[in-house]
């Protein structure tokens, strides 16, 4: 991955801003994130700002309209092909289950697997493509798949522009730290939903105790409208 990069730094500006869109933008839609992260091109970006041969504000657009584009395409193929695709797949590679499973959890997180899925490159591969199979609404999609991508873009693109001359440290770094990222995402949204799981329970527990406790409130309100309408 050093040896991309390398000849990534090594081309001119124009072609560098090219390749910052092009390899975020086909990691969905032909699934090269499999094989090449774009952050790779995007931290190389960064760098290449730093050294003034390109602005900055230049790699940060080709990048995000990348990340949002290739990941819409990956949408788009996902709902029109994805279920024949996916039957086609060996059940060795990716079993029946996993992929019920991994419908459910979309249905279940909605937009936020969107947003989650931009910051893992293997996530990113694969998530848009089964939001379009489970027909998530492409509002939906669209307004988180452009939140994550400004914060993709922009993070991996400042991270290159910062460390400048240190790029090679931070590459290392930066797809652990995608994972990390998705890490605290998922365990933040698992917290949340079992804090309102526990609220529900709790209110189903109260109406189990009381049952006529909100239709009683109701009831006297009503009465005492009837009242005050009665003696007017």
């Amino acid at each position: 991955m050093s040896w991309i990069s390398d000849q990534l730094l090594h081309l001119n500006g124009a072609l560098v801003l090219v390749v910052v869109f092009l390899l975020p933008a086909l990691e969905s839609s032909v699934f090269l994130g499999f094989v090449i992260p774009g952050e790779t091109a995007v931290v190389v970006g960064g760098v290449t700002a730093y050294y003034g041969r390109m602005p900055l504000w230049a790699v940060l657009a080709a990048a995000l309209l990348g990340a949002v584009i290739g990941d819409s395409v990956g949408y788009a193929v996902g709902k029109r092909w994805g279920d024949a695709v996916l039957g086609r797949i060996p059940q060795r590679l990716i079993k029946p289950a996993h992929i019920r499973q991994s419908k459910e959890l979309i249905a279940r997180l909605g937009g936020r697997a969107v947003f989650t899925g931009r910051f893992a490159a293997a996530l990113r591969a694969l998530v848009p493509g089964l939001c379009g199979v489970s027909r998530m609404p492409y509002r939906t999609f669209a307004l988180w798949n452009v939140l994550g991508g400004m914060v993709w873009a922009t993070g991996f693109v400042l991270l290159g522009y910062l460390a400048g001359a240190s790029w090679h440290r931070v590459e290392h770094y930066a797809s652990v730290a995608g994972w990390v990222l998705v890490a605290v995402v998922v365990v933040a949204i698992a917290v949340l939903l079992l804090l309102k799981r526990r609220h529900e329970r709790r209110a189903a527990a109260r109406f189990e105790a009381d049952p006529q406790a909100g239709g009683g409130a109701g009831e006297g309100g009503e009465a005492g409208e009837a009242e005050r309408v009665s003696a007017s």
